[in-house]
């Protein structure tokens, strides 16, 4: 490993530890990892310790890049790279989730499902560099994330309770809320050697 990857080796050591601790309980996983992520995604300005494999574009889309995945499944580490004015979909997650901003400023809508079954838009959150918000079934689980910067890059680094480039989910249309299942994959490039 190398020295530049530490920040992220000690945030995947001490995230292991709170996923095993806390076992199902959510709260708990949500609020002790988004402290955890607060503090990864707050040391970029003088360590820079995202290598630049996994902070580059991804061309027409925004990159998706797997640097961690626990051995049991049990959660995953990926860091997006948005261009100026790229955007997801509206979609969800079905697992818990943290957003860390790590460099830039991103757009978090958040959706909610009417009784109709519409989706409805929320306020509108805009999240700076070292700012963290959670997503999951139970607290509110669907979203759209855009590039809140029309000239520059924004990367965030998301931790979710699961392999989430291989987990089922959907996005929505957010007119009808008609839901189309994905899976999302990751873009292309080696997971960083952490050992």
């Amino acid at each position: 490993m190398s020295d530049q990857l530490a920040p992220l080796k000690h945030f995947v050591t001490d995230m292991s530890a709170v996923v095993a601790r806390a076992g199902t309980d959510e709260a708990i996983i949500l609020e002790e990892g988004a402290a955890l992520l607060g503090q990864l995604v707050g040391r970029d300005a003088g360590e820079n310790w995202l290598p630049e494999p996994y902070a580059g574009a991804a061309g027409d889309s925004y990159g998706q890049y797997l640097l961690y995945r626990a051995p049991d499944g049990g959660f995953s580490v990926v860091s997006f790279v948005w261009a100026p004015g790229q955007s997801t979909p509206v979609h969800d997650h079905t697992v818990w989730g943290l957003v860390g901003v790590l460099r830039g400023q991103e757009r978090n809508v958040p959706y909610e499902r009417a009784d109709d079954g519409r989706l409805t838009a929320g306020a509108p959150e805009i999240l700076s560099a070292g700012e963290v918000c959670a997503v999951s079934p139970t607290i509110g689980d669907i979203h759209q994330v855009s590039n809140a910067l029309t000239d520059e890059t924004s990367i965030s680094i998301h931790v979710y309770g699961a392999d989430i480039g291989e987990v089922k989910r959907h996005t929505f249309d957010p007119k009808t809320g008609a839901a189309t299942t994905f899976v999302s994959g990751y873009s292309d490039a080696p997971i960083p050697d952490l050992s």
